[in-house]
Protein backbone atom coordinates (compact mmCIF):
# COMPACT_ATOMS: atom_id res chain seq x y z
CA UNK A 1 0.00 0.00 0.00
CA UNK A 2 1.41 3.09 -0.73
CA UNK A 3 2.36 5.57 1.48
CA UNK A 4 2.19 9.13 -0.51
CA UNK A 5 0.11 11.41 1.63
CA UNK A 6 -3.18 11.78 -0.02
CA UNK A 7 -4.36 15.39 -1.49
CA UNK A 8 -5.56 17.17 1.32
CA UNK A 9 -8.89 18.98 1.54
CA UNK A 10 -8.44 23.49 2.26
CA UNK A 11 -12.05 24.25 3.50
CA UNK A 12 -13.30 27.43 4.08
CA UNK A 13 -16.68 28.60 5.75
CA UNK A 14 -18.63 31.62 4.52
CA UNK A 15 -21.52 33.35 6.21
CA UNK A 16 -24.03 34.48 3.61
CA UNK A 17 -26.38 37.33 3.62
CA UNK A 18 -25.99 39.14 0.09
CA UNK A 19 -28.39 37.38 -1.91
CA UNK A 20 -31.50 35.03 -2.14
CA UNK A 21 -30.03 32.11 -1.05
CA UNK A 22 -29.70 32.94 2.80
CA UNK A 23 -32.94 31.89 4.20
CA UNK A 24 -33.66 34.79 6.92
CA UNK A 25 -37.05 34.07 6.82
CA UNK A 26 -36.41 30.63 8.00
CA UNK A 27 -38.07 30.00 11.81
CA UNK A 28 -34.51 28.83 12.88
CA UNK A 29 -32.23 31.88 11.42
CA UNK A 30 -30.33 34.32 13.48
CA UNK A 31 -29.23 37.60 12.77
CA UNK A 32 -27.37 38.81 10.14
CA UNK A 33 -25.58 41.61 12.12
CA UNK A 34 -25.62 40.32 15.89
CA UNK A 35 -21.94 39.54 16.61
CA UNK A 36 -23.25 36.14 17.86
CA UNK A 37 -23.84 34.76 14.57
CA UNK A 38 -20.45 35.81 13.48
CA UNK A 39 -18.72 34.05 16.48
CA UNK A 40 -21.10 31.30 15.94
CA UNK A 41 -19.80 29.96 12.44
CA UNK A 42 -16.06 31.31 13.04
CA UNK A 43 -16.10 29.35 16.18
CA UNK A 44 -17.93 26.30 13.93
CA UNK A 45 -15.50 26.20 11.49
CA UNK A 46 -12.55 26.35 13.74
CA UNK A 47 -13.90 23.51 15.86
CA UNK A 48 -13.93 21.68 12.36
CA UNK A 49 -10.12 22.50 11.35
CA UNK A 50 -11.27 24.63 8.67
CA UNK A 51 -8.93 26.94 6.79
CA UNK A 52 -10.27 30.25 7.18
CA UNK A 53 -13.96 31.89 7.48
CA UNK A 54 -14.80 34.17 5.19
CA UNK A 55 -16.75 36.89 4.62
CA UNK A 56 -18.25 38.87 1.48
CA UNK A 57 -19.51 42.81 1.49
CA UNK A 58 -21.60 44.82 -0.74
CA UNK A 59 -21.12 48.74 -0.84
CA UNK A 60 -24.58 49.02 -2.27
CA UNK A 61 -27.92 48.18 -1.11
CA UNK A 62 -29.53 46.82 -4.02
CA UNK A 63 -32.44 47.84 -5.77
CA UNK A 64 -35.58 46.78 -8.05
CA UNK A 65 -36.87 49.74 -9.64
CA UNK A 66 -35.40 52.17 -7.21
CA UNK A 67 -36.71 50.71 -4.26
CA UNK A 68 -34.76 48.09 -1.81
CA UNK A 69 -36.12 44.41 -2.52
CA UNK A 70 -36.62 41.71 0.34
CA UNK A 71 -34.91 38.33 -1.38
CA UNK A 72 -31.37 39.82 0.11
CA UNK A 73 -30.37 40.28 3.46
CA UNK A 74 -29.94 44.13 4.00
CA UNK A 75 -27.37 45.34 5.97
CA UNK A 76 -24.31 44.04 6.88
CA UNK A 77 -21.30 45.59 9.67
CA UNK A 78 -17.90 46.56 8.17
CA UNK A 79 -15.84 43.44 7.35
CA UNK A 80 -12.56 45.14 9.13
CA UNK A 81 -14.85 45.28 12.62
CA UNK A 82 -15.80 41.91 12.08
CA UNK A 83 -12.79 40.27 11.41
CA UNK A 84 -10.93 42.25 14.32
CA UNK A 85 -13.48 41.03 16.56
CA UNK A 86 -13.19 37.36 15.27
CA UNK A 87 -9.49 37.46 15.93
CA UNK A 88 -10.74 37.74 19.53
CA UNK A 89 -12.38 34.55 19.88
CA UNK A 90 -10.58 32.35 17.44
CA UNK A 91 -6.61 31.31 17.54
CA UNK A 92 -6.35 28.85 14.12
CA UNK A 93 -8.84 30.23 11.43
CA UNK A 94 -7.66 32.48 8.92
CA UNK A 95 -9.71 35.28 8.88
CA UNK A 96 -10.73 36.38 5.13
CA UNK A 97 -12.25 40.09 3.92
CA UNK A 98 -13.65 41.29 0.72
CA UNK A 99 -12.64 44.89 0.43
CA UNK A 100 -13.16 46.85 -3.31
CA UNK A 101 -9.86 48.11 -4.68
CA UNK A 102 -11.94 50.52 -6.99
CA UNK A 103 -13.05 53.14 -4.37
CA UNK A 104 -10.35 52.44 -1.24
CA UNK A 105 -6.88 53.94 -1.16
CA UNK A 106 -3.73 51.57 -1.53
CA UNK A 107 -2.26 52.59 1.57
CA UNK A 108 -5.54 52.32 3.67
CA UNK A 109 -6.04 48.91 2.76
CA UNK A 110 -2.60 48.17 3.34
CA UNK A 111 -2.57 49.09 6.51
CA UNK A 112 -6.08 47.99 7.35
CA UNK A 113 -5.00 44.37 6.18
CA UNK A 114 -1.49 44.63 8.18
CA UNK A 115 -2.98 45.51 11.35
CA UNK A 116 -5.70 42.67 10.83
CA UNK A 117 -2.49 40.07 10.22
CA UNK A 118 -0.76 41.58 12.96
CA UNK A 119 -3.82 41.14 15.31
CA UNK A 120 -4.24 37.84 14.66
CA UNK A 121 -0.78 36.32 14.66
CA UNK A 122 -1.14 36.15 10.74
CA UNK A 123 -4.35 34.99 9.60
CA UNK A 124 -5.66 37.89 7.06
CA UNK A 125 -6.75 37.65 3.63
CA UNK A 126 -7.67 40.47 1.13
CA UNK A 127 -10.23 38.94 -1.83
CA UNK A 128 -9.36 41.65 -4.22
CA UNK A 129 -13.10 43.24 -6.11
CA UNK A 130 -13.37 45.45 -8.41
CA UNK A 131 -16.60 47.53 -8.84
CA UNK A 132 -18.68 47.18 -11.86
CA UNK A 133 -21.66 50.21 -12.10
CA UNK A 134 -22.23 53.33 -11.70
CA UNK A 135 -24.63 52.89 -8.99
CA UNK A 136 -22.51 51.04 -6.36
CA UNK A 137 -19.98 54.56 -7.85
CA UNK A 138 -22.66 57.14 -5.57
CA UNK A 139 -21.83 55.63 -2.42
CA UNK A 140 -18.43 57.28 -2.91
CA UNK A 141 -16.38 60.80 -3.79
CA UNK A 142 -15.58 60.23 -6.97
CA UNK A 143 -18.30 58.81 -8.28
CA UNK A 144 -19.27 56.65 -11.12
CA UNK A 145 -16.71 53.94 -12.34
CA UNK A 146 -14.11 52.46 -14.57
CA UNK A 147 -14.28 50.17 -17.47
CA UNK A 148 -12.88 46.77 -17.30
CA UNK A 149 -9.72 47.44 -18.68
CA UNK A 150 -9.00 50.27 -16.30
CA UNK A 151 -10.42 48.49 -13.87
CA UNK A 152 -7.75 45.75 -13.79
CA UNK A 153 -5.16 48.16 -14.24
CA UNK A 154 -6.23 50.15 -11.16
CA UNK A 155 -6.64 46.64 -9.22
CA UNK A 156 -3.12 45.56 -10.53
CA UNK A 157 -1.37 48.93 -9.67
CA UNK A 158 -3.47 48.80 -5.97
CA UNK A 159 -2.09 44.86 -5.24
CA UNK A 160 1.72 46.38 -6.05
CA UNK A 161 1.75 48.91 -4.27
CA UNK A 162 -0.38 46.99 -1.14
CA UNK A 163 2.60 44.61 -1.68
CA UNK A 164 5.56 47.06 -1.49
CA UNK A 165 3.86 48.68 1.62
CA UNK A 166 3.92 44.89 3.29
CA UNK A 167 7.07 44.36 2.19
CA UNK A 168 8.80 48.16 3.37
CA UNK A 169 9.10 46.50 6.53
CA UNK A 170 11.64 43.38 7.14
CA UNK A 171 10.81 41.02 9.49
CA UNK A 172 13.84 41.59 12.02
CA UNK A 173 13.42 45.72 11.51
CA UNK A 174 12.26 46.14 14.86
CA UNK A 175 14.59 45.30 17.63
CA UNK A 176 13.56 46.74 20.85
CA UNK A 177 16.67 46.59 22.68
CA UNK A 178 16.34 48.05 25.99
CA UNK A 179 19.56 48.01 27.23
CA UNK A 180 20.90 49.64 24.56
CA UNK A 181 17.64 51.55 23.64
CA UNK A 182 17.90 50.88 19.88
CA UNK A 183 14.74 50.53 18.64
CA UNK A 184 14.36 50.32 14.77
CA UNK A 185 17.34 47.75 12.73
CA UNK A 186 17.59 50.34 10.47
CA UNK A 187 16.25 54.42 10.10
CA UNK A 188 14.80 53.57 6.61
CA UNK A 189 12.32 50.88 7.86
CA UNK A 190 8.67 51.63 6.72
CA UNK A 191 9.60 54.12 3.42
CA UNK A 192 8.34 53.31 0.49
CA UNK A 193 7.88 54.98 -2.74
CA UNK A 194 5.31 54.24 -5.93
CA UNK A 195 5.00 55.97 -9.31
CA UNK A 196 2.17 54.92 -11.62
CA UNK A 197 -0.42 55.49 -13.86
CA UNK A 198 -3.22 55.69 -11.11
CA UNK A 199 -0.78 56.27 -8.02
CA UNK A 200 2.29 58.48 -7.21
CA UNK A 201 3.10 58.05 -3.79
CA UNK A 202 5.53 57.97 -0.80
CA UNK A 203 6.31 58.01 2.82
CA UNK A 204 6.48 55.69 5.62
CA UNK A 205 4.32 52.48 6.37
CA UNK A 206 3.24 52.21 10.03
CA UNK A 207 2.64 48.73 10.54
CA UNK A 208 5.59 46.24 10.69
CA UNK A 209 5.94 42.70 8.98
CA UNK A 210 3.34 40.56 10.48
CA UNK A 211 3.97 36.60 11.35
CA UNK A 212 3.28 35.35 7.45
CA UNK A 213 5.01 38.17 5.78
CA UNK A 214 2.00 39.13 3.88
CA UNK A 215 -1.76 38.60 4.15
CA UNK A 216 -2.94 36.28 1.72
CA UNK A 217 -4.62 37.49 -1.38
CA UNK A 218 -7.72 36.38 -2.78
CA UNK A 219 -9.09 36.49 -6.25
CA UNK A 220 -12.41 35.61 -8.67
CA UNK A 221 -11.61 35.79 -12.54
CA UNK A 222 -13.36 34.09 -15.01
CA UNK A 223 -12.90 36.01 -18.70
CA UNK A 224 -9.18 35.64 -19.70
CA UNK A 225 -7.99 39.21 -18.31
CA UNK A 226 -9.63 38.67 -15.14
CA UNK A 227 -7.59 34.76 -14.89
CA UNK A 228 -4.58 36.21 -15.75
CA UNK A 229 -4.47 38.79 -13.10
CA UNK A 230 -5.65 36.42 -10.59
CA UNK A 231 -2.79 33.88 -11.80
CA UNK A 232 -0.11 36.76 -11.41
CA UNK A 233 -1.18 37.87 -8.25
CA UNK A 234 -3.60 35.70 -6.26
CA UNK A 235 -2.76 33.06 -3.57
CA UNK A 236 -5.90 31.52 -3.88
CA UNK A 237 -9.01 32.02 -6.63
CA UNK A 238 -12.50 31.64 -5.98
CA UNK A 239 -13.67 29.08 -9.16
CA UNK A 240 -17.06 29.53 -10.42
CA UNK A 241 -17.16 25.56 -11.45
CA UNK A 242 -18.71 23.24 -9.08
CA UNK A 243 -18.67 19.82 -11.68
CA UNK A 244 -16.18 18.16 -13.84
CA UNK A 245 -14.79 18.28 -16.17
CA UNK A 246 -15.43 22.25 -16.83
CA UNK A 247 -14.11 22.09 -13.21
CA UNK A 248 -10.68 20.23 -13.85
CA UNK A 249 -10.58 22.43 -16.97
CA UNK A 250 -10.76 25.79 -15.20
CA UNK A 251 -8.19 24.04 -12.84
CA UNK A 252 -5.56 23.36 -15.50
CA UNK A 253 -5.82 26.86 -16.88
CA UNK A 254 -5.20 28.19 -13.88
CA UNK A 255 -2.18 26.47 -13.42
CA UNK A 256 -0.48 26.69 -16.04
CA UNK A 257 -1.32 30.37 -16.37
CA UNK A 258 0.80 30.80 -12.62
CA UNK A 259 3.59 29.21 -14.78
CA UNK A 260 3.75 31.34 -17.70
CA UNK A 261 3.94 34.38 -14.74
CA UNK A 262 6.56 32.57 -13.46
CA UNK A 263 4.66 31.13 -10.39
CA UNK A 264 4.73 27.11 -9.28
CA UNK A 265 1.37 26.20 -9.64
CA UNK A 266 1.02 25.20 -6.25
CA UNK A 267 1.28 28.14 -5.14
CA UNK A 268 -2.18 28.88 -6.11
CA UNK A 269 -5.00 27.29 -4.82
CA UNK A 270 -8.34 26.77 -6.16
CA UNK A 271 -11.87 26.71 -4.56
CA UNK A 272 -15.09 26.69 -5.59
CA UNK A 273 -18.09 27.74 -3.27
CA UNK A 274 -20.63 25.33 -2.32
CA UNK A 275 -23.08 24.24 -0.02
CA UNK A 276 -24.47 21.34 0.84
CA UNK A 277 -27.46 19.64 2.01
CA UNK A 278 -27.31 16.15 4.60
CA UNK A 279 -29.79 13.18 5.25
CA UNK A 280 -29.85 10.27 7.02
CA UNK A 281 -30.24 8.52 3.35
CA UNK A 282 -29.83 10.09 -0.60
CA UNK A 283 -33.97 10.16 -0.34
CA UNK A 284 -34.02 11.79 2.43
CA UNK A 285 -31.37 14.35 1.68
CA UNK A 286 -32.84 14.87 -1.98
CA UNK A 287 -36.44 15.61 -0.57
CA UNK A 288 -34.40 18.30 2.11
CA UNK A 289 -32.79 19.84 -0.73
CA UNK A 290 -35.96 20.02 -2.86
CA UNK A 291 -37.89 22.22 0.14
CA UNK A 292 -34.66 24.33 0.86
CA UNK A 293 -34.33 25.15 -3.21
CA UNK A 294 -38.16 26.06 -2.80
CA UNK A 295 -37.82 28.13 0.02
CA UNK A 296 -35.02 30.00 -1.78
CA UNK A 297 -36.29 30.17 -5.05
CA UNK A 298 -39.80 31.99 -4.53
CA UNK A 299 -41.92 33.01 -7.52
CA UNK A 300 -41.02 36.56 -6.45
CA UNK A 301 -37.05 35.79 -6.54
CA UNK A 302 -37.50 33.98 -10.25
CA UNK A 303 -39.07 37.38 -11.54
CA UNK A 304 -36.61 39.52 -9.92
CA UNK A 305 -33.70 37.15 -11.60
CA UNK A 306 -35.40 37.24 -14.74
CA UNK A 307 -35.82 41.27 -14.82
CA UNK A 308 -32.03 40.92 -14.68
CA UNK A 309 -31.93 39.57 -18.36
CA UNK A 310 -35.10 40.94 -19.84
CA UNK A 311 -34.68 44.69 -17.87
CA UNK A 312 -38.29 45.09 -17.87
CA UNK A 313 -41.00 44.91 -14.79
CA UNK A 314 -42.09 41.20 -15.16
CA UNK A 315 -44.35 41.99 -11.87
CA UNK A 316 -47.76 40.80 -13.84
CA UNK A 317 -46.29 37.42 -14.98
CA UNK A 318 -47.08 34.22 -12.99
CA UNK A 319 -44.01 32.31 -11.86
CA UNK A 320 -45.95 29.75 -12.67
CA UNK A 321 -46.69 30.07 -16.15
CA UNK A 322 -44.39 30.64 -19.04
CA UNK A 323 -42.03 32.97 -19.80
CA UNK A 324 -42.14 36.35 -20.55
CA UNK A 325 -43.45 36.34 -24.37
CA UNK A 326 -41.90 39.82 -24.73
CA UNK A 327 -38.16 40.91 -26.08
CA UNK A 328 -35.91 42.34 -23.36
CA UNK A 329 -34.86 45.89 -23.62
CA UNK A 330 -31.11 46.92 -23.23
CA UNK A 331 -31.77 50.59 -23.64
CA UNK A 332 -33.76 50.97 -20.62
CA UNK A 333 -32.64 52.33 -17.16
CA UNK A 334 -31.48 49.83 -14.85
CA UNK A 335 -34.46 48.18 -13.60
CA UNK A 336 -32.25 46.34 -10.90
CA UNK A 337 -29.53 48.08 -9.66
CA UNK A 338 -26.67 46.76 -7.24
CA UNK A 339 -25.96 43.32 -8.89
CA UNK A 340 -23.16 42.23 -11.16
CA UNK A 341 -24.84 41.55 -14.93
CA UNK A 342 -23.07 38.49 -16.05
CA UNK A 343 -25.03 37.87 -19.30
CA UNK A 344 -23.21 39.78 -22.02
CA UNK A 345 -26.38 38.88 -25.35
CA UNK A 346 -29.85 39.29 -23.53
CA UNK A 347 -31.03 38.27 -26.65
CA UNK A 348 -29.12 34.84 -26.89
CA UNK A 349 -29.88 34.84 -23.24
CA UNK A 350 -34.01 34.56 -23.69
CA UNK A 351 -33.89 32.61 -26.45
CA UNK A 352 -32.05 29.90 -24.63
CA UNK A 353 -34.18 30.01 -21.21
CA UNK A 354 -37.03 29.77 -24.01
CA UNK A 355 -35.45 26.63 -25.55
CA UNK A 356 -34.76 25.22 -21.79
CA UNK A 357 -38.05 25.63 -21.09
CA UNK A 358 -39.72 24.05 -24.38
CA UNK A 359 -37.52 21.01 -24.28
CA UNK A 360 -38.15 20.47 -20.80
CA UNK A 361 -41.49 21.19 -20.55
CA UNK A 362 -40.79 23.69 -17.55
CA UNK A 363 -42.28 26.75 -16.12
CA UNK A 364 -40.67 29.90 -15.46
CA UNK A 365 -39.88 29.31 -11.65
CA UNK A 366 -38.68 25.81 -13.30
CA UNK A 367 -36.65 27.68 -15.64
CA UNK A 368 -34.78 29.97 -12.85
CA UNK A 369 -33.98 26.87 -11.07
CA UNK A 370 -32.77 24.78 -14.12
CA UNK A 371 -30.47 27.45 -15.46
CA UNK A 372 -29.13 29.86 -12.50
CA UNK A 373 -29.28 27.43 -9.34
CA UNK A 374 -25.85 26.16 -8.78
CA UNK A 375 -26.74 22.61 -6.79
CA UNK A 376 -25.75 21.89 -3.30
CA UNK A 377 -23.61 18.83 -2.29
CA UNK A 378 -26.40 16.31 -1.51
CA UNK A 379 -26.18 13.05 0.14
CA UNK A 380 -25.69 11.23 3.30
CA UNK A 381 -22.59 12.64 5.51
CA UNK A 382 -20.37 9.46 3.65
CA UNK A 383 -21.63 10.44 0.30
CA UNK A 384 -20.88 14.12 0.55
CA UNK A 385 -17.22 13.44 1.98
CA UNK A 386 -17.01 11.24 -0.82
CA UNK A 387 -18.18 13.59 -3.29
CA UNK A 388 -15.84 16.40 -1.88
CA UNK A 389 -12.52 14.01 -1.55
CA UNK A 390 -13.31 12.76 -5.03
CA UNK A 391 -13.60 16.75 -6.47
CA UNK A 392 -10.81 17.68 -5.04
CA UNK A 393 -8.62 14.53 -5.56
CA UNK A 394 -9.17 14.70 -9.66
CA UNK A 395 -8.34 18.48 -9.10
CA UNK A 396 -11.57 19.66 -9.62
CA UNK A 397 -10.50 22.26 -7.13
CA UNK A 398 -7.94 22.30 -3.80
CA UNK A 399 -11.08 22.33 -1.68
CA UNK A 400 -14.61 24.23 -0.91
CA UNK A 401 -15.65 27.32 0.74
CA UNK A 402 -19.23 26.09 1.97
CA UNK A 403 -21.83 27.94 3.58
CA UNK A 404 -25.09 27.23 4.21
CA UNK A 405 -28.82 28.63 3.63
CA UNK A 406 -29.29 28.80 7.52
CA UNK A 407 -27.35 31.42 9.34
CA UNK A 408 -25.49 31.52 11.72
CA UNK A 409 -25.80 27.46 12.87
CA UNK A 410 -25.85 25.57 9.69
CA UNK A 411 -22.31 24.76 9.66
CA UNK A 412 -23.26 22.72 12.72
CA UNK A 413 -24.11 19.39 11.43
CA UNK A 414 -21.21 19.43 8.34
CA UNK A 415 -18.54 19.55 11.53
CA UNK A 416 -20.56 17.10 13.16
CA UNK A 417 -20.71 14.55 10.48
CA UNK A 418 -18.96 15.04 7.64
CA UNK A 419 -15.47 16.34 9.33
CA UNK A 420 -14.54 13.37 11.33
CA UNK A 421 -15.38 11.38 7.68
CA UNK A 422 -12.95 13.45 5.78
CA UNK A 423 -10.39 13.19 8.87
CA UNK A 424 -11.00 9.45 8.57
CA UNK A 425 -9.82 9.62 4.90
CA UNK A 426 -6.43 11.42 5.48
CA UNK A 427 -7.80 14.23 3.44
CA UNK A 428 -8.24 16.45 6.35
CA UNK A 429 -6.01 17.63 9.21
CA UNK A 430 -6.98 16.38 12.69
CA UNK A 431 -5.28 19.61 14.26
CA UNK A 432 -3.65 22.87 13.11
CA UNK A 433 0.01 22.01 12.51
CA UNK A 434 0.98 25.35 11.57
CA UNK A 435 0.09 29.31 13.29
CA UNK A 436 -0.17 31.02 10.47
CA UNK A 437 -3.07 31.10 7.43
CA UNK A 438 -0.04 30.59 5.27
CA UNK A 439 0.93 27.48 7.49
CA UNK A 440 -2.52 25.92 7.03
CA UNK A 441 -2.45 26.48 3.32
CA UNK A 442 0.64 25.27 2.65
CA UNK A 443 1.75 28.25 1.26
CA UNK A 444 5.59 29.68 1.05
CA UNK A 445 6.02 33.07 3.22
CA UNK A 446 6.88 35.90 -0.06
CA UNK A 447 10.04 36.16 -0.89
CA UNK A 448 9.98 40.05 0.05
CA UNK A 449 10.86 42.58 -2.43
CA UNK A 450 13.10 45.09 -2.80
CA UNK A 451 11.98 49.28 -2.30
CA UNK A 452 11.10 50.34 -5.53
CA UNK A 453 11.61 54.28 -6.32
CA UNK A 454 9.57 53.75 -9.58
CA UNK A 455 7.03 52.32 -11.56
Amino acid sequence: MSSQKRKQVILGAYLGGVNHHTAWWDPQAGSQIEFDSFEHTARTAERGKFDFFFLAEGLALRERAGQIFDQDIIGRPDTFTVLASLAAVTEHLGLAGTINATFNEPYELARQFATLDQLSGGRAAWNVVTSFDAFTGQNFRRGGYLDRAQRYERAQETVALVRELWDSWRSDDIVADKASGRFLARPDAGEFAFHGSHFDVNGRFTVPRSPQGRPVILQAGVSPQGRDFAAGNADAIFSPYGQLPEAADFYRDIKARAVAAGRDPGDIKILPSASFVLGTSEADAIEKYREIRDQQVTGQTALVLLEQIWNLDLSKYDPEGPLPDIAPDPEAPPIIQGRAFIHQDRFATVAKLRAVAESKKLNLREVVIDQFERGPIVGTPQQVAEKIDSFVSNDGSDGFILGSHLVPTGLDEFVDDVVPLLQDRGVLRSDYEGTTLRDNLGLPIPVQRERATAR
